[in-house]
């Protein structure tokens, strides 16, 4: 395999964590998070809800730990849900589900595109809280509906509005909480990193610390993974201070722990859901300035980066095998960035 040399100050970064393909025998799974289901039209229509590729943004900013509000100055609400768009210029909404029940309820935002509708999935839970969604795709006309669980894959449209959305800073998305990478000034994730990161380091060094850390603290939880991948963890989110705590975790903690490290230390990251090969994975894309968002695989090995996916790099036994796979990066596919 033709191996690739980046040089070390103009490179961006997309992490790659722990997913084994095939061969490989363990796989991350979020059939839960991005499952296809239908949903009824205030028309009685049936319409197919089901996740989108997501593109690519431009420019960065960087502040550090910036948390969302609802403020409560641009609200859509109806007895049954709170849509708070008060800072969607900031690159989020706030959704809040107001009554008790059983049924499922999911969240669809979707931006309007004279190309192709790009639509990301949520569940929401009926606690009484306010939860964070980002708005990935940038500027323009954005749908966001909540439906409600009617019986089986069948929902309904309990509530929607139509916003439209000028980003301050196109990085806005990228740089706070939401419901997938969830912290706030607080958490132990926040803490860790600034003990970790020192505010001299520039991006190349804030990237290569965290990863450092990440890959060497937690270990890759195969028997968590095989419980997501039978369905006895739907709807599971990280919970990053809960996976410092264990130690350990799938796919889809990895990529949310650094994600969340990063961006607090003011490092635009996007967690990203997609497949490697044919197995559903997560990892994580960075920014560098000089560069832009670089949608590769890209290891540092402290000196070099090279196209290397870390998580079969130490737990794959043919190296032969695992390069073939790897590749340029043609094998991994994105679904949704967080």
């Amino acid at each position: 395999m033709k191996r690739h040399r980046y040089p070390k100050k103009l490179i961006s970064l997309v992490m790659i964590v722990f997913v084994v393909i095939g061969s490989f025998t363990t796989a991350c799974s979020f059939s839960d998070v991005l499952e296809t289901f239908q949903g009824s039209a205030p028309d009685g229509s049936i319409v197919e809800l089901s996740p989108h590729v997501i593109p690519l943004a431009q420019t960065p900013a960087a502040p550090i730990v910036l948390m969302p509000e609802a403020a409560g100055t641009k609200v859509d609400s109806n007895s049954k849900a709170i849509i708070d768009y008060s800072n969607s210029s900031d690159g989020y909404v706030m959704l809040k589900w107001l009554t008790q029940t059983s049924n499922q309820i999911r969240v669809q935002i979707t931006r309007e595109s004279n190309e192709a509708e790009v639509t990301y999935t949520y569940t929401i839970w009926p606690n009484g809280n306010f939860e964070v969604f980002p708005l990935s795709d940038g500027n323009g006309k954005y749908t966001i509906n909540v439906w409600e669980q009617t019986q089986g894959d069948r929902y309904s449209l309990a509530h929607g509005t139509v916003i439209n959305v000028t980003l301050k800073d196109e990085f806005a998305p990228f740089l706070r909480p939401n419901q997938f990478v969830n912290f706030d000034k607080d958490s132990g994730v926040v803490k860790r990193a600034s003990e970790i990161v020192s505010r001299d380091y520039d991006l190349i060094k804030k990237v290569s610390v965290v990863y450092g850390f990440v890959i060497g603290y937690l270990s890759y939880d195969r028997d968590f993974a095989n419980a997501v991948i039978r369905g006895e963890k739907k709807g599971y989110i990280p919970d990053l201070d809960e996976v410092l705590d264990r130690g350990k975790g799938i796919c889809f903690d990895y990529a949310s722990l650094m994600a969340a490290m990063l961006r607090s230390q003011g490092v635009p990251t996007k967690l990203v859901i997609g497949f490697a090969g044919e197995v559903r994975h997560a990892w994580i894309n960075v920014y560098s300035e000089e560069t832009g968002w670089i949608d590769r695989v890209v290891f540092f090995d402290g000196e070099n980066w090279t196209l290397m996916d870390p998580t079969f790099a130490s737990t794959a036994s043919n190296a032969a095998s695992l390069q073939q796979f790897i590749g340029d990066g043609s094998n991994y596919t994105v679904l949704t960035l967080h």
